[in-house]
């Protein structure tokens, strides 16, 4: 027997019903317009643009097209602070040295040695437990892989560490060029021949945009824009390792070094796929050996960097010391660069007019970068910080020819050059460099800055050479130190500010806005007007007729 239909239920309704919830519906969008005016909650005003009456159209509209690369540029500057922050946030983690999951294929030891650093971290010089944590890694490694900025190879070399690992023992040497996508491929093919011929040379671009697996990020935001998922020279690498590995038939251990900002951490974590140790634009990151498994029977170690010897030069002192800004003046610092580099592809890359010395450049850069100080004058001394930043930064490209003729470094002779040839497979190594090469996408050799190198950067391995620190190099430490916690608090909202105005504000409210300037130690922010010749009075009535139009 068929079921009858069922009716479905009338939406029929009396009118009284109706009429009641249409109000009721009014009364709360009425409470809701009501909270909304509480909280300031407006609609979005359309953006006139700059009218042709207004005065100084021209000059506005140019600012407003600065004002983009100021961003940029004031994003990058940011980094360094918040790379110090998740410093802090991983303090626990990068003081033992060893995560949890990687306890078990590591010997006791090195965990014994990480918490009798952290009891002296207190007491002694860091510069004395950088030496103490590099002579750990020299001693407890098998192979060790020696870190150079492809930009200037020779000055990434030190003679002291490389001596040491010559008298460590049956120890090998592997120089790794880094940053390889940063130089011309015709000079990076000259300085491969030329450092093959001394020690096995690997070819590497190191990938800067991993995930740190191990925190849970709950904002997504956009890389910078010089950071590179890519690895190039991984595999190249990992056969040379594993090859060695299987001639000698146990597991080794390899040790990374190098001089600060040469990209040591960043290896570890190509290879291993994952962000496990702490990385960032600020030099000296790394302040104890770190042990990371990369399989059963590969260890990777990283170690702090390199002191340098203030015998050195200028130049060397500006690009590889971390306190080469604290000790020297900037405009020092950045003056030493500077005179290394050639004048004209200078002006070519950072757009700014033909100069005399150093202090003219700064003043034209500050100029064109927006940098100014109260009353308009342009801030120099921020300018020098700003090419300091991103000469020792991994973004900007440059390159140094290596010497006309090949000699044999005065540490080495041809017994040490054979005994750390020997294990390694070279032809399967020449054939991977070849292959990361051409996959290596540089730059063009007109584009790039010209760089005379300083040669080899001396360094200092014994705790006994390093120099006492001066009472004002203290007194500034920890000025700068307090500037930068107090910065560290700020550096979020500030970045979030600057990317919303670049988004919401008009061009014309752009140009007129307070640009937030670095304070030098012990001083406070000053305020700073982007048009010149303006008073405080003249910008709020300009304000006004602006916001009347």
């Amino acid at each position: 027997m068929k079921r009858p239909k069922l009716k479905k239920a009338s939406k029929r309704m009396t009118c009284h019903k109706r009429y009641k919830i249409q109000k009721k519906v009014r009364e709360h969008h009425r409470k809701l317009r009501k909270e909304a005016k509480k909280r300031g909650h407006k609609k979005s005003r359309k953006d006139l643009g700059v009218p042709n009456s207004a005065p100084f159209k021209e000059a506005l509209l140019r600012e407003a097209e600065l004002r983009k690369q100021r961003l940029e540029e004031l994003k990058q500057q940011q980094k360094l602070d918040r790379q110090k922050e998740q410093e802090k946030k991983r303090k626990l983690d990068t003081n033992s040295g060893v995560e949890p999951s990687n306890v078990e294929p590591v010997k006791e030891e090195f965990g014994q040695c990480n918490a009798k650093n952290k009891a002296k971290a207190g007491k002694q010089n860091p510069k004395k437990l950088y030496c103490q944590e590099l002579k750990k890694v020299i001693e407890a490694s098998d192979v060790v892989l020696e870190v150079l900025d492809a930009r200037d190879p020779l000055g990434c070399r030190c003679p002291q560490v490389e001596e040491a690992v010559i008298q460590g023992g049956q120890k090998k040497l592997v120089l790794v060029l880094n940053k390889s996508d940063l130089v011309p491929k015709e000079n990076l093919e000259n300085w491969l021949n030329y450092l093959k011929k001394e020690l096995p040379t690997v070819v590497f671009k190191a990938s800067t945009n991993l995930k740190d697996k191990r925190k849970i990020t709950k904002i997504k935001r956009k890389a910078a824009p010089f950071k590179s998922e890519v690895c190039i020279g991984k595999e190249g690498l990992w056969k040379l390792l594993r090859g060695f590995r299987e001639m000698l038939g146990k597991a080794i251990q390899v040790g990374v070094i190098g001089f600060p900002n040469v990209g040591k951490s960043s290896i570890i974590n190509s290879l291993k796929q994952e962000r496990i140790c702490n990385v960032g634009v600020s030099m000296g990151l790394t302040r104890s050996m770190q042990v990371v498994p990369l399989d059963k029977q590969i260890t990777i170690i990283d170690s702090p960097s390199f002191i340098v010897s203030p015998l050195n030069s200028p130049t060397a002192l500006a690009l590889r010391s971390p306190a080469s800004i604290e000790v020297l003046k900037p405009v020092e610092a950045a003056s030493a660069i500077l005179s290394q580099a050639d004048a004209r592809q200078v002006v070519l890359k950072f757009t700014v007019p033909d100069f005399k010395n150093s202090l003219e450049f700064f003043t034209l850069l500050a100029q064109r970068r927006g940098l100014h100080q109260k009353g308009g004058s342009p801030n120099v001394e921020g300018a020098a910080k700003l090419l300091w930043s991103e000469w020792t930064g991994g973004s900007l490209g440059y390159y140094c020819h290596p010497p006309a003729s090949w000699t044999l470094s005065p540490h080495f002779n041809e017994s040490i050059v054979t005994d750390m040839m020997w294990g390694f497979n070279l032809e399967e190594l020449g054939k991977n460099n070849a292959h990361s090469i051409q996959a290596i996408r540089g730059p063009r050799l007109a584009s790039s800055i010209l760089f005379q190198s300083s040669g080899l950067t001396n360094g200092i391995i014994e705790e006994k050479d390093i120099p006492e620190e001066l009472p004002k190099q203290k007194e500034r430490k920890q000025e700068t130190a307090e500037d930068y916690e107090d910065m560290d608090a700020d550096q979020e909202s500030v970045d979030e500010e600057a990317s919303a105005k670049s988004s919401d504000v008009s061009p014309a409210r752009e140009t007129c806005k307070v640009l937030p300037e670095e304070s030098q130690a012990g001083e406070q922010s000053e305020r700073c007007y982007v048009l010149d010749g303006m008073t405080e009075e003249e910008d709020d009535a300009y304000d006004f007729s602006i916001d009347y139009v």
